[in-house]
């Protein structure tokens, strides 16, 4: 399996994210600095990190949704290659116009940064395939703007096809719905605050990450 991380100016988990790809693959990814202009041929999965962007200037993503690279990354997910976007790179995602909706500040105007409760709704997906639905999950999450806003036809249509990929289990930052992450129409793209490459070792305090990583990697590898 070929994999890219996207690394962004201020990016901080992109190491984090790179060493939970090739733990789960056996393969490391390619580091894709924001200038490129091109995926790699061969990519089966995109990741987009979490950190600050350019600073989190303007709004959180927007900056580092009109890099050239991102460019790319849409066709390619257009193309049908899988993106992950974890915290900051959900935000990005949701700038790109790959996922609906837009990540605003927490509610209550606070960094949350802890472990956190969620609950698994969609064991369908790639990216979900070793979870079990109704499922309870532990990631740790570390964000400023992880208050996920849709209006409500768009929060119906994404509950209704599906594509809610996890709700967190208590009040976190104000999301409507409790959401945590979502999937795109075609399910190759989920975008989610909490961090489970923060979660895929022991030395972490909990592998329920690991589950992600690997059955994406079994999921990607198979179709090949």
């Amino acid at each position: 399996m070929k994999s890219a991380v996207i690394v962004f100016p201020g990016s901080n988990c992109d190491r984090d994210m790179a060493v939970a790809i090739e733990q789960a693959s056996g393969t490391k990814p390619i580091m894709l600095w924001h200038r490129e202009t091109e995926i790699p041929d061969g990519v089966d999965l995109i990741a987009v990190p979490g950190g600050f962007s350019y600073g989190d200037y303007l709004r959180s993503g927007a900056m580092a949704s009109r890099s050239p690279v991102m460019a790319a990354v849409k066709a390619a997910a257009e193309r049908g290659v899988f993106v992950l976007g974890v915290c900051n790179g959900f935000q990005v995602l949701t700038e790109t116009g790959l996922l609906p909706g837009a990540l605003m500040r927490n509610a209550g105007i606070h960094f949350v940064c802890r472990d956190v409760a969620l609950t698994v709704e969609n064991s369908q997906s790639a990216f979900t395939s070793l979870y079990e639905k109704g499922e309870q999950v532990v990631f740790p999450v570390a964000h400023h703007d992880g208050n996920y806003f849709a209006d409500t036809a768009t929060l119906d249509r994404i509950e209704g096809e599906g594509r809610v990929a996890f709700r967190y289990a208590e009040a976190v930052n104000g999301s409507a719905r409790d959401i945590a992450g979502i999937l795109n129409e075609g399910g190759n793209v989920l975008g989610m605050m909490p961090h489970p490459e923060r979660a895929v070792e022991p030395a972490h305090g909990n592998v329920d990450g690991a589950r992600m990583f690997k059955g994406l990697v079994e999921g990607l590898m198979a179709s090949a």
